[in-house]
């Protein structure tokens, strides 16, 4: 696991694995004379079993209640699994419900990812803007935001493996609600490794080319940081899979969060002491 000390004073990740540790703020933390430039969360996929709504939607409204204050959220990719809204549950539709309100009250941005669909349909139904990737400035860092599928040319090539892949993922989820060994079994897969290390290859590079300092992807699933040459590189991670994650900017400080849904926290707990 990576400490704060080997990231610049500007990019410090907090990486909050612990179940036994506070997985929201306090709502201490968010004054009002200090919002957060931005947050950053992304691979929701609304429609799918894994999606893990019921932790988003609390998470959303305490953006809503103003416990958690942010001049913008910027939402990186695949929103939904689908666009057949026909596997929408009830808790889908309350995030979607929640993000239609937020885009009232502050800047809602949505980078298109690999499943979303046509961003008119979205961009009408949320009223947000969508866009096939977002630059803007924190503090003294310039931040690139896009998905990330553009970079992996392997679900293009090999749909089929793909699909496989996605089914095997799917039902190690299924069979272990810690999600942990479908996390162990990401690491494993040469594959996968090689299409991640691409993918962030791939951000760095064009975040160079644009000027920025950082770049942020989701499409991974794995919330990472890394710092590479003269520019640093953050995954969202997903709300798919148990911890969920998300990114907060404030005056060009990156930090990365995780969190545990209450629901499987004690399981979560007792699967990572097992592997010890």
């Amino acid at each position: 696991m990576h400490t704060v000390e080997e990231y610049p004073a500007t990019i410090s990740p907090a990486l909050l694995s612990s179940p036994s540790e506070n997985f929201t703020h306090d709502p201490d933390d968010w004054p009002d004379a200090d919002p957060l430039d931005a947050l950053v969360i992304s691979d929701i996929h609304l429609g799918s079993d894994n999606c893990q709504a019921k932790a988003l939607t609390a998470f959303l409204q305490q953006i809503l209640d103003g416990e958690i204050c942010t001049r913008q959220l910027i939402i990186a990719g695949d929103v939904f699994d689908s666009i057949d809204f026909r596997r929408l549950k009830k808790n889908h539709w309350k995030v979607l419900s929640q993000i239609r309100h937020l885009s009232d009250k502050i800047d809602i941005v949505w980078i298109a990812g690999n499943h979303d669909g046509s961003a008119d349909i979205v961009s009408h139904l949320l009223g947000v803007r969508v866009v096939e990737q977002y630059i803007f400035s924190s503090g003294d860092q310039k931040i690139l935001v896009v998905h990330g599928h553009v970079f992996d040319d392997f679900i293009e090539d090999h749909p089929f493996l793909t699909w496989i892949a996605d089914s095997i993922y799917y039902i190690l989820q299924q069979i272990d609600r810690s999600h942990y060994i479908a996390r162990l079994a990401k690491s494993r897969s040469k594959v996968f490794v090689r299409c991640m290390e691409k993918i962030q290859r791939g951000a760095i590079a064009l975040a160079r080319d644009q000027g920025c300092q950082v770049a942020i992807c989701g499409h991974t699933h794995l919330a990472k940081a890394v710092t590479q040459g003269d520019v640093h590189y953050f995954n969202s991670g997903c709300w798919t899979e148990n911890p969920t994650s998300y990114l907060t900017i404030r005056r060009g400080r990156v930090e990365l969060h995780r969190h545990l849904t209450a629901a499987i926290e004690g399981q979560a707990l007792e699967t990572e002491l097992a592997s010890a």
